[in-house]
């Protein structure tokens, strides 16, 4: 006979009780850096998107509400879609120079 594997020594898979299942870490609450001391780098990237060009911004640090407030800002202004996976911000076509040039309008000097 195989071995059945349960998500718990006890054979426990499912539970209704709201504090069985105690022994996950609390998410820290992460603060957003000030717009000035955000290091973002811009670049364009073709990988594993079928040739298609994408602009990608890295460095963010903060919480997911203000980089996906911040990803909303810069798909409007380039007229294109996008999302944010894995820490980037991902905005379909070659939006380079301007996501730069916008970002530092906006007060993230250090952007490059």
């Amino acid at each position: 006979m195989s071995k059945k594997h349960t998500s718990r020594p006890d054979g426990l898979a499912y539970s209704t009780n709201k504090d069985f299942f105690n022994d996950f870490p609390e998410e820290e609450n992460m603060e957003t850096l000030p717009k000035d001391k955000q290091k973002l780098r811009v670049k364009l990237d073709t990988k594993q998107r079928a040739g298609k060009v994408v602009t990608l911004i890295d460095g963010f640090a903060g919480t997911t509400e203000d980089m996906e407030a911040l990803a909303k800002q810069l798909k409007t202004k380039c007229g294109a879609g996008g999302s944010v996976k894995d820490g980037y911000i991902i905005i379909q076509g070659d939006y380079k120079e301007k996501v730069i040039a916008w970002l530092k309008d906006w007060g993230y000097v250090l952007t490059k």
